[in-house]
């Protein structure tokens, strides 16, 4: 399928570490419960699957807040347990408690009956959003496609819901690594053709979200996080070599250095609780990082917003920088405050 020519490549350019005018922005959750035109799309959906698995409202809410604001990147609205909702595992999202997967993967009798997806077929409408965002677009801006990081998408079909300290996930993996091995690569597999199959509909990136990582011991992280993320990176820039690969394992800390030498990423995303002086002076050296401005400071807006804002834009001067949140944008976060951030990024260097 054609596409427009980009009219705006300055994100894709600091995620292959050329040089750009200005440090690109884009904000993890940008289309979300702060914009009213989210919630009154979302309230047509009737449902967070019912907006995620519709085609033509899943178009919408990604566009949503390029139309609002100077961002140099799109994300494609989804979610990061669509392959588990492929699965069949019976996925839902309830108000104020997040996911739930109805059936959780323990014993392995629930690993033998997992089916192994075909992303064309279980995730079409992943990929049909992809091809209809891109139309979209029209070449104003890049668009970025993602999926959860094995393990983070482990945690969740082990455990059956979100936690804390992911101990369901921990467990079994320290109990019986041979069999959280193979639930982990099960996964992997679906994610290396799921994403695939985004950067083939259209996707100039590709984002990794490890959101559980910051749980893990070091030996531990290195097995279930560096090492499936390093194989994936390695299987898409063969099949893609011009797809960037973003990862961000957040709450690595002062793991990040070897995850960025391990899994060899185009480019790594930082959370709110890395100092950007740190990571640019521990950090390989060149290699594009992306954040990490804390989404409170975002919200809290004024001085906060402006003193957070240029430590991250110094931190990162010497370097390919795309600027960020840590996590996504909080659903009471100002809406002017948002249009203050990217002003001062794209204005205030």
């Amino acid at each position: 399928m054609r596409f427009q020519p980009l009219a705006n490549d300055t994100f894709l350019r600091a995620c292959l570490r050329q040089a750009t005018e200005y440090t690109p922005v884009w904000l993890m959750r940008q289309a979300g419960r702060y914009l009213p035109e989210y919630k009154a799309t979302r309230a047509r959906a009737g449902s967070f699957m019912g907006l995620a698995t519709n085609v033509q409202y899943a178009t919408e809410v990604t566009l949503q807040p390029l139309d609002r604001f100077a961002l140099d990147a799109a994300i494609l609205f989804s979610d990061i347990l669509t392959i588990p909702h492929a699965m069949k595992l019976g996925l839902d999202f309830e108000a104020g408690e997040g996911p739930r997967i109805e059936r959780p993967v323990r014993t392995a009798a629930d690993i033998e009956r997992l089916p192994i997806p075909d992303p064309e077929v279980e995730l079409r409408y992943v990929t049909d959003a992809v091809r209809m965002v891109r139309r979209e677009l029209d070449g104003r801006v890049p668009l970025i496609g993602f999926a959860g990081s094995p393990w983070t998408v482990a945690t969740y079909m082990t455990a059956g819901q979100g936690s804390r300290d992911q101990a369901e996930a921990r467990t079994l993996a320290y109990r019986d690594p041979g069999q959280f091995a193979d639930i982990v690569e099960r996964i992997a597999a679906v994610t290396f053709d799921y994403l695939s199959g985004q950067a083939a509909a259209g996707a100039e990136a590709l984002q990794l979200f490890d959101s559980w990582s910051g749980s893990l011991a070091p030996a531990e992280f290195e097995r279930w996080v560096i090492a499936p993320t390093a194989r994936l990176v390695e299987r898409l820039r063969a099949e893609y070599p011009d797809v960037p690969v973003i990862g961000f394992p957040k709450g690595a800390g002062g793991k990040l250095g070897a995850y960025a030498r391990e899994t060899k990423v185009g480019a790594i995303g930082l959370d709110e609780t890395v100092d950007p002086l740190w990571a640019a002076k521990e950090l390989p050296r060149r290699l594009p990082v992306q954040g990490n401005l804390d989404p409170l400071a975002l919200r809290a807006g004024g001085e906060a917003l402006y003193s957070a804002t240029q430590r991250i834009l110094d931190a990162f001067a010497e370097r390919p920088h795309i600027f960020n949140l840590g996590h996504g944008i909080l659903p009471d976060t100002p809406i002017a405050h948002v249009e203050e951030l990217i002003a001062r990024v794209k204005g205030g260097e």
